[in-house]
């Protein structure tokens, strides 16, 4: 299949591509925008997270579960919405941890697209989503290409998992923790965060790990 995608993602996905389920994922998908629904991202940002983070410059990756199902919000970057859109409940608590952790003040938007392109992988385990029905996209077979899109970057070293809730750290199991930087904590939605999201370090922790293997550190 000739997917539209990123040239180092196509390269190491190649065999994806030609699987049932891929193929039997796309009618679905292709199916569900030409019906007239209501479905996020635009087809032209499904794989945005990859077109901005080629495979060779990733240096983090933080993993989503599903694309915001409301419109105006979902753009192909997990936890990122762009303005004049208000910035969503769990990335105003990212925002908070930053400013503890850095001693800096945040973003005031809620668009993550500079991050992506300094080698943050912001990938949702769900690309699409059905307009008011969050994961109505779930169990076509996203799953399974994004598992995927992991076992590629778990291919290389050094990289740092930031794994939030216990759907991002079971998405992310085949990945070496000797070889990488693994931070697990709970997910920054408001109704956990205060339970081990605030004040789990982690992008301080992502930077040093960065700069000790020779990499440029995120201006978060």
């Amino acid at each position: 299949m000739n997917v539209k995608i990123e040239d180092s993602w196509k390269n190491a996905l190649s065999d994806e591509f030609d699987k049932d389920y891929f193929i039997k994922l796309t009618d679905f998908v292709r199916g569900e925008y030409l019906s007239g629904k209501q479905i996020f991202p635009a087809p032209a940002n499904i794989f945005n997270a990859f077109n901005l983070c080629p495979l060779d410059k990733v240096k983090v990756v933080i993993i989503g579960q599903d694309p915001y199902h409301e419109p105006g919000q979902a753009h192909g970057l997990c936890f990122s919405v762009l303005p004049p859109t208000a910035v969503p409940p769990s990335l105003i608590n990212i925002y908070k941890e930053i400013e503890s952790d850095l001693g800096r003040p945040s973003k005031t938007h809620g668009d993550l697209t500079d991050w992506a392109k300094q080698g943050v992988l912001l990938l949702n385990a769900t690309l699409t989503v059905q307009a008011h029905q969050a994961a109505s996209h779930a169990g076509k077979g996203w799953e399974q290409f994004t598992d995927a899109v992991i076992r590629a970057t778990a291919a290389r070293d050094n990289i740092v998992y930031m794994l939030w809730g216990s759907y991002a750290q079971k998405k992310a199991d085949f990945v070496n923790p000797e070889k990488n930087l693994v931070l697990k904590s709970v997910h920054p939605s408001p109704l956990s965060a205060h339970r081990g999201f605030f004040g789990n370090h982690h992008f301080s922790k992502a930077n040093e790990y960065l700069i000790s293997h020779g990499k440029e550190p995120i201006d978060w």
